[in-house]
């Protein structure tokens, strides 16, 4: 049931953002121990972002929400998980990366709810 929302920085062909979801899905799956067939990924490149008044070239926004509470640890492990990934593989800049955690209390799926 989580969700995981990235907006980078730089343009990313389609092979790369095949990889991303699935490198991200992997992060998050292991880290809040959720099956990777439930997680749905939205993958946003070329995107302007800023931090304050400086456009960021090489960074990104990362957004997880999931079912129930989140706590710390998993947040932790996912957040150095992504950070790395997203540093070596695709060369972005650690200090222009942010990532959220968000609970949902209520998630509907196939008609029903959780």
């Amino acid at each position: 049931m989580p969700y995981i929302e990235a907006k980078l920085s730089v343009k990313l062909d389609e092979n790369q953002k095949n990889e991303l979801q699935k490198k991200l899905a992997d992060a998050v799956s292991s880290a809040f121990s959720k099956p990777k067939s439930y997680i749905m990924t939205n993958i946003e490149d070329d995107k302007s972002l800023y931090m304050g008044e400086n456009k960021v070239e090489k960074g990104a926004y990362i957004v997880v929400r999931s079912l129930g509470s989140v706590s710390k640890f998993p947040c932790q492990a996912a957040t150095k998980d992504i950070f790395e990934m997203l540093i070596s593989d695709y060369g972005l800049d650690g200090s222009n990366i942010y990532i959220t955690y968000h609970p949902v209390d209520m998630w509907g799926w196939n008609g029903s709810m959780f």
